[in-house]
């Protein structure tokens, strides 16, 4: 049988490492329309979205780390094999989809996913909070992509209505400026977000192994969570950049601001809120609206389909990874 702690080391290690993963691939997200209008060098863009990253630390609670920590499995129940086989399934989906086919995988979907699927192979599906699943967490990621695409699509006629009056270039120039800000808000409610993913899987071992006597997330705890997650956006995944940036929609610097301004919104407002909500589909969802206002032609609807496959198949394919896993797992202990 194994020590418990060292099932607990190897849980930690792992949400630690889909931290970094999920900032890894997140670069693509708060970057891609910034580097696709040509507004900063691709390393600027990074640098800015790495220092976003970090800033949200100190700008939001930790609503959404509590949503994934007690919203989807009974509280208390998360013992180490669960998160194992829940953050293992999850990184095997997102690995072969978002580095083999460079599709910007949802790790909000795998994440969620995985631990149903390894919550329902330990306690069966009473230990599942089937309502708060639903109210909480499914509802708002099949939404989001619809308000990103229709908060996008508002803003961007706002812009085109406020400065009818300027030529193109002009417009542009005085966006490639306004994009730096929003592009460093999309960083920092991005980062938010996925930051406090890992912070709650982290606080359920903690409640579990009875480190903690409640459901709390330690400063320590956030503090990794963040700093992973950033060190992940500084290595990002320039293969998805480019599916993201290129093979979607042309974006102008005006677009791209609206696209992220948009995705700050939405992402900020969630995060408030404790809905842990994709980024890839608010990303995706304002890429496409921004792009609808120049026709329906002009978005890459092939990209797309592919893109809504990946997002289709996430969930199911790593709860069944997982449920697959923990099984395994408790073989050996």
């Amino acid at each position: 049988m194994l020590d418990f702690m060292l099932i607990l080391f190897f849980a930690l290690i792992l949400a630690l490492i889909f931290g970094f993963w999920t900032g890894f691939t997140d670069a693509a997200y708060a970057t891609a329309s910034i580097i696709a209008t040509r507004a900063v060098k691709s390393n600027q863009a990074i640098a800015l979205s790495a220092i976003g990253s970090f800033v949200g630390m100190t700008l939001f609670g930790s609503a959404v780390a509590k949503t994934i920590g007690t919203g989807i499995i009974a509280e208390g129940s998360a013992s180490g094999e669960i998160i194992i086989a829940t953050l293992l399934g999850a990184l095997i989906f997102d690995v072969i989809f978002s580095w083999i086919y460079a599709l910007p995988v949802s790790e909000t979907h795998v994440l969620i996913g995985g631990l149903v699927g390894a919550g329902i192979a330990a306690g069966g599906f009473e230990i599942i909070n089937i309502q708060g699943v639903i109210q909480r967490i499914i509802i708002p990621l099949i939404t989001s992509p619809f308000i990103a695409i229709l908060a996008a699509l508002l803003i961007t006629a706002i812009i085109i209505r406020l400065f009818r009056n300027y030529s193109a270039s002009r417009m542009n120039k005085h966006f490639k400026r306004i994009q730096i800000v929003s592009t460093f808000l999309f960083s920092v409610t991005d980062a938010t977000n996925d930051a406090q993913k890992v912070m709650g899987i982290i606080a359920m071992l903690l409640l579990y192994y009875g480190f903690t006597s409640e459901f709390i997330v330690p400063f320590w705890v956030i503090l990794a969570s963040y700093i992973t997650i950033t060190l992940g956006v500084v290595l990002g995944g320039w293969r998805i950049v480019k599916t993201m940036a290129k093979k979607i929609t042309r974006l102008e610097p005006y677009q791209g601001s609206s696209c992220d301004l948009a995705s700050s919104l939405i992402l900020g407002t969630a995060a408030i809120y404790g809905m842990p909500v994709s980024s890839t589909h608010v990303a995706n969802g304002t890429l496409i609206g921004v792009g609808l206002t120049r026709g329906v032609k002009t978005v890459k609807w092939v990209t797309i389909r592919n893109i809504l496959w990946a997002w289709i198949l996430s969930a199911p394919l790593s709860a069944g990874f997982s449920f697959v896993l923990y099984h395994t797992i408790r073989l050996f202990t």
